[in-house]
């Protein structure tokens, strides 16, 4: 007569996910230190797939005139020399206005220190005072020639991982769908269907979520760049490709950048010049987040605004500036992904614009998906046979 188990049903369930949850986050958790141990790879790796999801329709429109190496090749050299080129004129208006700034920047502290003096009823020993303490606790975190050494690493870090992007970078625009259907030929064959079809969801994911960063960030960099040369602050190419840059982490990443040119009308023009500065930035902030975003970011990724949050904060954390760049994308990619790896067939998926209600597009049914998998799998075993 078999035994009956004592333990309840709903206890005996528990104790089993719990378990299955436990083994999930332990391989989570290695796969995570083995990234962070390997970041200096894993992180230009990720730049150069985000570069390649934005630059593939460049090289796919040169590769119909020219063979694809080539084509691959021009991009990533024009790619330099745009952001060469870019930082070359930064480096000649830092250097034609450098008396002016200085003057400008002068006179912008004396007037900052008389504001302090009179807005906190400061004498002038108490401020030196102050400052002093200031400059000490500055002094007190390290010495010269440690913070030389650590700056010297980090070039170093930065400029190996420069170029294992730009290397990796070629490659991607060249063969990348040989290279993908390599990796899909190292799964086992029932996997292969799903495994391809997810790679093309996650593509598409990336290339959408390039191109709408790269609207929202040329849009915030025009924005504040027309706002500071109109108020005559300093260095507004400099300030334009900071928030260029800084817009690539959604949410917060241009109102950061963006303190910047508050900081430099603050110096150069004065307490009153900034605040219309700060304003400027948030009106840019404010056209960003109820405009751009839904209509770009919102469509096109489909993240919750709360999950692009945690995942920029983790992202932070984790990598820090770098974590914070490729957060959103990896967020996405996990979500679009997901949601094709687990939805049922002709189920509708959450719309997370629409406060969490239904998406009229339904998911695929499982034939057409298949159909894209099988094609992906017999183009990726014919191409392993190639490369073997």
């Amino acid at each position: 007569m078999a035994q009956v188990s004592t333990v309840p049903k709903p206890v005996r369930a528990a104790s089993e996910w719990s378990l299955r949850l436990l083994l999930i986050g332990a391989a989570l958790f290695a796969l995570a230190k083995i990234v962070a141990h390997l970041s200096e790879v894993f992180i230009p790796l990720f730049v150069a797939l985000l570069l390649a999801a934005l630059l593939w329709p460049v090289t796919r429109a040169m590769a119909r005139h020219v063979p694809r190496g080539a084509a691959a090749g021009v991009t990533v050299l024009g790619t330099l020399a745009v952001i060469a080129g870019a930082f070359t004129i930064i480096g000649t208006q830092f250097s034609s206005s450098y008396q002016q700034l200085t003057d400008q920047v002068t006179e912008g502290l004396s007037q900052v220190r008389q504001w302090i003096l009179s807005t906190f009823n400061l004498t002038d020993d108490q401020f030196a005072s102050y400052f002093d303490q200031l400059k000490k606790q500055i002094q007190s975190g390290g010495s010269i020639t440690n913070t030389a050494a650590q700056a010297g690493t980090t070039a170093t870090h930065v400029l190996a991982g420069l170029f294992i992007s730009l290397f990796a970078l070629y490659f991607f625009l060249y063969e990348g769908e040989r290279i993908w259907a390599w990796v899909v030929c190292l799964f086992p064959r029932n996997a292969r269907d799903r495994l391809a079809s997810s790679g093309e969801i996650a593509w598409g994911q990336l290339s959408a979520f390039t191109k709408a960063t790269v609207i929202v960030a040329a849009t915030d960099a025009l924005g504040i760049s027309i706002g500071a040369a109109v108020l005559r602050v300093p260095l507004v190419l400099a300030i334009g490709l900071l928030v260029f840059i800084g817009a690539f982490v959604p949410v917060i990443g241009a109102a950061l950048s963006g303190t910047v040119a508050v900081l430099l009308a603050l110096v150069a023009r004065g307490p009153g010049w900034a605040l219309v500065m700060l304003a400027v930035v948030i009106l840019v902030q404010q056209i960003e987040s109820h405009v751009l975003q839904p209509f770009l970011l919102g469509r096109a990724v489909r993240v919750h605004p709360l999950s692009v949050i945690l995942a920029i904060a983790i992202g932070v954390i984790t990598a820090g500036i770098v974590g914070a760049l490729v957060a959103v994308p990896f967020a996405a990619v996990a979500n679009a992904v997901g949601h094709h790896l687990l939805d049922r067939p002709g189920e509708p998926t959450p719309d997370p614009e629409d406060g969490g209600a239904l998406a009229p597009d339904p998911v695929p049914p499982p034939s057409d998906q298949d159909t894209d998998g099988e094609r992906a799998t017999v183009h990726a075993e014919a191409v392993a046979h190639d490369l073997s």
